[in-house]
C-alpha cells in the first residue's frame, strides 16, 4: 500500500474518532471543568491516551499541513481543560 493510501486511511480514522468519540468528551470535560469539578479517573486515562496518540500522528500531520490548525485547535481545548482541572486541584 503506498503511503498516500495509508495517510487517507489514517486521516479517515483519525476525523471520524475526532467527531464521534474525541470532540465531544472534550467538550464534556472542559464543561466539567468550567464547572469548578475535579477529573476523575477516567477523565484523566482519556486524556493520557489522547496525548499518547498525538504523538503517533506527529509523522502524518508533517507530511499533511492541511490539517494543523485543527490539530493546534485541538491541543488548545485540551490545554484549557488541563489548566483548568488544575486550577480546580489547588481550590
Amino acid at each position: 500500500m503506498s503511503q498516500e493510501a495509508d495517510d487517507l486511511g489514517m486521516a479517515t480514522v483519525v476525523l471520524e474518532r475526532l467527531e464521534k468519540e474525541r470532540l465531544p468528551r472534550a467538550l464534556d470535560l472542559k464543561a466539567k471543568v468550567d464547572a469548578g469539578e475535579r477529573l476523575d479517573e477516567m477523565d484523566i486515562a482519556f486524556l493520557e491516551r489522547v496525548f499518547a496518540d498525538s504523538e503517533d500522528v506527529k509523522p502524518f500531520l508533517a507530511r499533511h499541513p492541511e490539517y494543523a490548525e485543527l490539530s493546534a485547535r485541538m491541543a488548545s481545548l485540551y490545554e484549557e481543560i488541563t489548566a483548568k482541572a488544575l486550577a480546580n486541584e489547588k481550590s
